[in-house]
């Protein structure tokens, strides 16, 4: 993809995520889950809980693509078409950002293939490409959920990107702390508090560099990632050889492998390995305090070697 073919006019994205944001909050397609929060610390880590008081309107959805589903035989992509109160921009020519209708978080978007590809297909250039454009022009976590074991709730391929501070003078980004405690061996790095297989790198992405030489460089740092924690690519097959999550802010990248996708009823995605954890009630509040976050990770994940 040719710079020229990039879509997006430079420095309207935050503009354009604010003014959607408002408009489809006020329509109705804008569906928040409103959360009470509150931390517990491990391993001089801050795990951000979120508790979901109000599912409902969430889990009416889904029983209602189950049922279109059933009817037509064909599963339900919110993707194609996608809900057009929800559009945020065009970034290329094969790639739109839309907000997620149930978001947790302001101005969680969503960086979508416009023609359907598997969740489960290995990342390309294309797709670095048009995450760089949106990460050059908000500063976020953006993470990836490599196929229903790690937390894709759609089978539509789809990027995330949350902004930062995850929590305005209160939390940035629970991680953030252990990236810096990281060790490195030549290229790949751990986190000492992480007791799962992962693998970390430095990335110090800037905008002085092209969009294309930039994706180019995220994704030499991805396929790096993945060979370290044994998931490797046949450039024969698009579809992934196992599950896992990849988290990136301009500074790094992390790849972790996945085993499951929950435990003990408690789903995680992505943004567990970030430190940022969703239950439903109280109940849950007491598992994950008993049993440790890290533990947690830990079940879903692969310990290391």
């Amino acid at each position: 993809m040719a710079e020229e073919n990039i879509l997006l006019e430079p420095d309207r994205l935050w503009n354009k995520v604010v003014e959607q944001t408002e408009y489809a909050r006020q329509c109705g397609a804008l569906q928040s889950i409103e959360t009470d929060y509150q931390f517990i610390e491990q391993n001089g880590i801050s795990f951000l809980v979120r508790t979901l008081s109000n599912l409902a309107r969430k889990e009416q959805a889904q029983k209602q693509r189950k049922q279109i589903e059933k009817q037509t035989n064909q599963e339900f992509d919110p993707f194609l078409p996608y809900e057009k109160d929800l559009f945020v921009a065009d970034i290329s020519p094969t790639h739109l950002c839309l907000l997620n209708k149930f978001n947790v978080v302001n101005h969680h978007l969503l960086i979508v293939t416009r023609d359907f590809e598997d969740q489960e297909n290995w990342l390309n250039l294309a797709d670095f490409q048009a995450l760089w454009v949106c990460m050059q022009e908000i500063d976020g976590l953006a993470f990836y959920n490599g196929g229903k074991i790690a937390g894709a709730s759609q089978r539509h391929k789809h990027l995330q990107l949350i902004p930062l501070p995850f929590i305005p003078e209160e939390c940035h980004l629970p991680i953030k702390p252990a990236i810096a405690t990281a060790v490195f061996n030549d290229y790949f790095g751990t986190i000492p508090q992480f007791p799962f297989s992962h693998a970390l790198a430095l990335l110090n992405l800037t905008q002085s560099d092209s969009i294309t030489k930039t994706a180019q460089k995220m994704m030499a740092c991805y396929h790096s990632l993945l060979q370290a924690v044994g998931l490797e690519i046949d450039s024969k097959n698009q579809i992934q050889s196992g599950a896992y999550n990849m988290l990136a802010t301009k500074e790094w990248m992390l790849i972790v492998p996945r085993s499951q996708e929950s435990f003990s009823s408690i789903s995680i995605n992505s943004l567990g390995f970030a430190g940022s954890l969703f239950v439903r009630d109280r109940e849950q509040i007491k598992l994950l305090e008993s049993i440790t976050p890290m533990t947690i990770l830990s079940k879903v994940a692969f310990l290391k070697d």
